[in-house]
């Protein structure tokens, strides 16, 4: 399959609204401080490979590719849905929280000893962060050179703590210490918790899922609603009575007919409250019929363009799609779309949809000004 000319892009500043940092590096022992590239020679063979896939990610990856912000997951699988080699898996609500506080002591060690990591948990973190890379942040959500014109020293990546599957909290009122500690998004559900019915796991939130939803409010925590089976997405978005939902790694159901994914609804009412859907980078949610049998080059960057533009056309405009990648999250190079190898790509999909039409104003926003405007809104 020959490359396609992309138009020229540069990105002021990519967010990506998924990654599971923390996860790869105590379970599987990735070193984000080397390239992808590093990490796939060193993997050659091992179980990280055949059940993670090759890496995507790397901190000189992100860097180079403009990748500024990330969304850095808190996430264990309860021990019931462990594969054969899964890490970082639970019995209870005990070793969730156990695990789940590793993780995001981690991140915050990590911000200690890494010059390029920033910890985001206040509005000025994000403006720090946003300032690392020679920019502002208008009030309209837009980024603008700053006026000094000495160039940074060094670009910060900034990471947002993110809970993917809430058991890991341990009653709904224990919140307050995590968001003390530097948690500012929830997703109650991945399969099914404690407090939601999720992937593959139908049902709705429970007892303790609506009490946890009350306690995100009261906090001003974000609420992703990711991996929220329908039933108890639906009550989330009918009952929620905090100001900031979004979906951080979710694609269109239209497009995708699977429980998984967001139905055109649900994309609309998040975008009526002012949240953005994060698009997968994941072959198999962006292409009907993809499966691990099925070749990297049958899915292509015209089919994140269309995933995007399902959006903004559900939506009406270009103000409520990003990107939440996934990418390290049990899907690794070979499960992408052709024109990626790496976060130092994403940068293609902004050329991509210049290609297909789309403005610089409105790509600048679905590549990172989306989220930047709902962390600014949300964070204190």
């Amino acid at each position: 399959m020959t490359a396609v000319s992309l138009l020229p892009y540069t990105p002021k500043l990519i967010v990506d609204a998924h990654l599971d940092l923390a996860y790869n590096v105590l379970g599987w022992g990735r070193n984000y401080r080397r390239s992808a590239h590093w990490n796939r020679r060193r993997e050659v063979g091992l179980a990280v490979e055949r059940e993670n896939g090759q890496c995507c990610v790397g901190l000189p990856d992100l860097i180079r590719g403009r990748v500024g912000i990330v969304f850095g997951t808190i996430f264990a699988e309860p021990s019931q849905r462990r594969s054969a080699h899964s890490p970082l898996t639970y019995r209870d609500e005990r070793e969730a929280h156990a695990l789940g506080m590793a993780q995001l002591d981690f991140y915050r060690r990590w911000a200690d000893e890494e010059p390029h990591i920033r910890l985001i948990g206040s509005r000025r973190d994000l403006s720090e962060v946003i300032g690392g890379w020679g920019l502002v942040l208008t009030p309209s959500g837009e980024l603008q050179p700053r006026l000094e014109a000495r160039a940074p020293a060094i670009h910060p990546l900034g990471i947002v703590p993110l809970m993917e599957g809430a058991d890991p909290i341990l009653e709904p009122k224990e919140l307050e210490r995590w968001v003390e500690r530097g948690l500012r998004i929830v997703g109650p559900a991945w399969h099914r918790t404690r407090y939601s019915a999720g992937s593959d796991e139908p049902g709705g939130l429970t007892k303790l899922g609506r009490a946890l939803l009350d306690v995100i409010a009261e906090l001003d925590v974000i609420l992703d609603v990711s991996h929220m089976a329908h039933r108890a997405l639906f009550e989330a978005l009918d009952t929620f009575e905090g100001r900031f939902v979004i979906a951080s790694h979710s694609n269109p159901h239209r497009i995708v007919p699977e429980e998984r994914h967001v139905p055109d609804r649900a994309i609309e009412a998040i975008a009526e409250r002012g949240g953005v859907i994060g698009i997968v980078l994941f072959n198999k949610f962006l292409k009907r019929g993809w499966d691990a049998g099925s070749k990297k080059h049958e899915v292509t960057l015209d089919d994140v363009v269309r995933a995007i533009d399902h959006v903004c056309q559900v939506t009406g405009s270009a103000d409520h799609v990003g990107i939440g990648s996934d990418f390290d999250g049990g899907l690794g190079a070979q499960h992408i779309p052709w024109e990626l190898d790496s976060s130092r790509d994403l940068w293609k999909i902004g050329a991509m949809l210049l290609q297909h039409g789309f403005s610089t104003q409105d790509v600048d926003k679905i590549m990172g000004g989306n989220w930047l405007r709902v962390l600014h809104a949300a964070l204190q």
